[in-house]
């Protein structure tokens, strides 16, 4: 039951970081992107605080030595990025970011030596293919932002990959708090170092940010931290994948964009890799009941 709940919690984390493109979109026409960084983070780690402030004491040296290492990786991830989409275009940025499912496993058997899972391999690449679909629009070319795109790809890997490892060991939320609190730190000197600011705030680019640091911040990253103490790190970053599904569906009810029949294509392949990884208990399941009921007939 546990793991169903996780997954669950990891859909509905990729439901909200599918919205967050549109409102995002919205938000970068009154904000620069570090003011928006600083924004979400800043305002969810108070949000946090104040609905969990009694858990500042868990904040062990473990836990903030852990939240600041996934704290940074977060930082680094959407800097990069959002650096990367001055150079490249959102199509190729928004693919080459979702590499992060392939290298999870990748980094899981270099720094772990954990067994790569053929299921779970056949999964990832199905689902960056399916990505791949779903947001390429132009060329291959290889250009900085291509490169920095990439960069983010392995930032998030990590922050997957140590999420997943760090919240079977301490508690969810005070790690989320530490979490925060680096990346708000991070973002916030960002700003001061590229003197951004803001003399003035729009009506729209403040709901924006509540609703960034509210559902895409705060929500967001407190059930995907939950859930990583009941799935897989490669599981994990499969099911958040549909991010990009979701995506296209908003900017399609939204932002009026045409769905062809290559977006649809790619939404199916993102579906069945979940599917794949999702079932890989069941094949391996329905192996032994065959061997069973083989080893019984033969008595």
């Amino acid at each position: 039951m546990k793991k169903y709940l996780g997954d669950g919690m990891l859909l509905v984390t990729a439901i909200i970081w599918g919205s967050g493109f549109v409102v995002t979109d919205i938000a970068l026409k009154y904000l620069t992107p570090y003011q928006v960084m600083a924004g979400r983070f800043v305002l969810a780690t108070l949000l946090l605080i104040i609905l969990f402030g009694f858990k500042l004491k868990t904040l062990t040296n473990s836990v903030m030595w852990k939240g600041s290492i996934l704290g940074t990786f977060l930082f680094l991830g959407f800097v990069l990025q959002t650096v990367g989409l001055q150079y490249t275009t959102p199509s190729k940025n928004a693919f080459l970011t979702a590499v992060n499912v392939v290298i999870v496993p990748v980094i899981a058997y270099l720094v772990y030596k954990r067994r790569i899972d053929r299921y779970e391999m056949v999964g990832s690449v199905i689902a960056i293919v399916g990505i791949g679909l779903l947001s390429m629009q132009s060329s291959m070319t290889i250009n900085i932002g291509d490169v920095l795109s990439l960069a983010c790809a392995v930032a998030f890997a990590f922050d997957i990959f140590y999420t997943n490892l760090f919240a079977k060991k301490e508690d969810a939320i005070s790690l989320t708090i530490a979490q925060f609190i680096m990346a708000s730190i991070l973002s916030v000197v960002a700003v001061l170092i590229k003197g951004d600011i803001p003399t003035s705030l729009e009506s729209e680019g403040v709901y924006s940010i509540l609703y960034l640091a509210v559902f895409a911040t705060t929500i967001a990253y407190l059930f995907q931290n939950k859930a990583h103490q009941y799935t897989t790190a490669t599981k994990a970053a499969i099911i958040l994948s549909t991010e990009s599904f979701f995506g296209m569906l908003f900017s399609v009810l939204f932002l009026h964009e045409v769905l062809t029949r290559r977006m649809v294509t790619g939404a199916v392949l993102i579906i069945m890799a979940i599917l794949i990884a999702e079932l890989k208990p069941s094949f391996n399941k329905n192996k032994s009941v065959k061997k069973v009921h083989e080893s019984n007939k033969s008595y």
